[in-house]
């Protein structure tokens, strides 16, 4: 049974890119970049835009929530039981870009999920990081 009368966890990871807000922002909302640190997908940079996000151990549906270029994206992440939210903040830093994810919504009940997004956000920005240095 599913405890509403807590408030649900949430996964933060932060991490200062050497680049600029707009190349981040490309790997963020370019579905072949998108393909490359996180999963397949379909994805296009318009509020209301449904797209799924696929990997070999199944699939995220998701829906775009906020569109602000090179400074917040927001989108729903649906997998199973889990109905959350995943918002990018992009803060211009010194010679780069603070980029900020945030996913919200995982009830007390579902430590499944939240462990796993707790040991897969650090690995898909070290992927995002990888594509980053790899853009012209």
């Amino acid at each position: 049974m599913t405890d509403r009368s807590t408030p649900p966890l949430s996964v933060t990871v932060e991490r200062e890119f050497r680049h600029a807000p707009e190349k981040i922002w490309r790997a963020l909302t370019q579905p072949e970049l998108i393909a490359d640190w996180l999963m397949q997908n379909a994805f296009a940079p318009e509020v209301g835009h449904r797209f799924t996000l696929s990997a070999d151990w199944g699939a995220v549906e998701c829906e775009v929530q906020v569109v602000e270029p090179a400074r917040c994206l927001a989108y729903s992440w649906n997998a199973g039981a889990l109905k959350s939210l995943v918002t990018w903040t992009l803060t211009p830093s010194g010679d780069g870009t603070l980029l900020r994810m945030e996913q919200t919504g995982f009830q007390r009940d579902q430590p499944q999920y939240y462990g796993g997004a707790k040991m897969g956000w650090p690995r898909y920005f070290d992927g995002l990081e990888a594509v980053l240095d790899r853009l012209a």
